[in-house]
């Protein structure tokens, strides 16, 4: 791990420890900004209100700079200060009254005189036994805005729908997809915020009695601390908010470690969190490569909770990495996912879903429709109305690399070695850009790597069964189980279907992609470890359960 990556991991760590301190709903306890290279506090406030046994200054003392200071009172309107940096990395002290700014390097150290108005003084940290400058920064921490999380949330939505041009341009430039399906995906992030602003009147407890008299039992949500947040690039905005707007919600301070190839989304969308009110340090991008920056946030015991969205390779990793310390841990995987059609189904609308669902954002997608499953009766007529529908598509975009171009074609050219039969695409489209030519394969076994292998492109391979048993064994075969899909006019197939195949998420008549906020988003096997991203289902994620018991005494009436 670079030094570099190591500096901006242990300062987005340190102010999140230090914001995870706060209440929900009430004070916030640090304000960190990060500006010109110079780690500057804002306000440097520890252990003036707390969760629990968490002790923010005692986690912090060996992650950043530290400071050590000497005060003394010379006269009834002066104070004397000594600062010394006795960390690694440059400090900012901040002096406002007069307006005054220093630069410690390691080992540096400076004697300030202190005005009789020392509320101004900032430095990074404040001894809490210290009474004087304790009543110094309560003070300080009444002039900070108090905002309400769900208020913060409608606020972020609003300003990203103010904003939804440049933030969708700002995908398209940085993914290559098209310009309107890049909306779509801001559409998408907006609905999210604004689904979150309105559960924060909401935390689904429980009141209850007991089996004892005059004994009260509830349930209590309580915030998890530190959360590291690791997305994927396909959908950079929805990825960020599905994971950070509810991790929010619940009280946690994150640290949100976007894609490579995705930067600057997430950087965005972060300053953005800003300027719509959230107290800098609630919410830290960390960019870099998932070796030096996503795995030690995985490995920090500093780090409460692991919420990881990506391929099930890397989050083996994860897991191992995060079981190793028992941390709470989400993964949310790919899939291999499977759209059967029925005899009975309405044709045109098959294909009208199975092309979107298979090739949109290049197959870039978990929940992308890469298996097509269809009934023997109708088998030949979907193909060709599937291979008209692909010869008819406009251009889906790039993959997001050169490697994944390839190992996407590589994967072709195997099951083509291997006896499949490929009907359309197959190949790299032009020279500039990383495009895959929309692609149809068919005669490959359920067995194959083609089929079990989540490839995160625009390959789609059919399928020819007998009945829907047949087509429940082909779907059921693979190793995944995130979405699947089934055409049919009967209601019945439909739930025979939904209670028997293996996926987190079953749609009837429609894609296997598209999922909306207020619906918990997941899968089986190795599409998931049983959480549940969106919907108030991700509530359990981003906060730990706490089960009260109040037991009154009516003699004290």
């Amino acid at each position: 791990m670079s030094s570099t990556a190591a500096g901006w991991l242990q300062f987005a760590l340190l102010v999140a420890a230090l914001a995870a301190c706060y209440v929900p709903l009430g004070n916030y306890i640090a304000r960190i900004f990060t500006a010109k290279n110079h780690w500057r506090v804002e306000r440097g406030i520890y252990k003036l209100c707390g969760i629990e046994d968490r002790e923010p200054a005692e986690i912090a003392r060996d992650m950043v700079s530290s400071v050590e200071s000497e005060s003394s009172t010379e006269s009834g309107a002066a104070t004397k200060l000594r600062v010394r940096n006795s960390g690694s990395s440059p400090l900012a002290v901040k002096v406002d009254s007069p307006e005054r700014e220093y630069t410690l390097y390691p080992e540096d150290a400076i004697e300030l005189m202190l005005d009789a108005d020392r509320e101004s003084l900032e430095i990074e940290r404040a001894k809490s036994d210290d009474h004087e400058t304790r009543g110094r920064l309560e003070d300080a921490l009444k002039t900070l805005e108090e905002a309400h999380v769900n208020t913060i949330h409608g606020f972020c939505a609003e300003l990203l729908r103010e904003r939804r041009d440049e933030a969708s341009e700002i995908v398209a430039a940085e993914t290559g997809k098209p310009l309107a399906l890049a909306r779509g995906e801001t559409g998408a992030a907006i609905e999210m915020g604004f689904f979150v602003a309105g559960e924060g009147r909401r935390s689904y407890g429980r009141t209850t009695t007991a089996s004892m008299p005059h004994r009260t039992v509830m349930t209590l949500r309580r915030p998890v601390g530190v959360a590291a947040l690791l997305i994927s690039f396909n959908t950079p905005l929805p990825n960020v908010a599905w994971k950070a707007f509810p991790s929010i919600l619940c009280g946690n301070a994150s640290v949100l470690k976007p894609s490579e190839h995705a930067p600057l989304s997430a950087w965005w969308l972060g300053r953005l969190c800003l300027e719509a009110g959230l107290p800098p340090g609630v919410l830290n991008v960390v960019q870099g490569l998932g070796p030096e920056a996503g795995l030690p946030l995985v490995e920090d015991p500093r780090v409460d909770l692991v919420s990881f969205t990506g391929s099930a390779g890397t989050g083996r990793v994860v897991a191992e990495a995060a079981g190793r310390r028992l941390a709470k841990t989400c993964l949310e995987m790919g899939g291999k996912n499977a759209l059967v059609v029925c005899d009975d189904a309405d044709l045109d609308r098959a294909v009208e879903w199975i092309l979107a669902s298979a090739f949109s954002n290049a197959g870039q997608r978990c929940a992308a429709a890469s298996r097509i499953v269809a009934f023997e009766g109708i088998y030949d007529e979907l193909r060709a109305r599937l291979l008209a529908g692909v010869d008819a598509l406009e251009p889906p975009g790039p993959v997001i690399s050169e490697a994944s171009m390839e190992r996407i074609l590589a994967a072709v050219a195997r099951a083509r070695g291997e006896g499949a039969v490929v009907l359309r695409g197959g190949e790299r489209v032009g020279t500039a850009g990383w495009h895959v030519a929309p692609t149809l394969v068919e005669g490959v076994s359920p067995a194959a790597p083609l089929s079990c292998e989540e490839l995160f492109g625009p390959v789609a391979a059919l399928y020819r069964v007998g009945a829907l048993d047949e087509a429940l064994e082909v779907v059921n075969a693979s190793p995944y189980g995130l979405t699947t899909a089934i055409h049919t006019a009967s209601v019945h197939r439909a739930m025979r279907f939904a209670e028997q195949v293996a996926a987190g998420v079953v749609v009837v008549n429609a894609g296997t992609h598209g999922s909306e906020p207020h619906m918990g988003f997941g899968g089986v096997k190795q599409s998931g470890t049983g959480w549940r991203e969106a919907g108030v289902e991700a509530l359990d994620v981003y906060s730990d359960w706490k089960t009260v018991n109040l037991i009154a005494d009516p003699a004290q009436t």
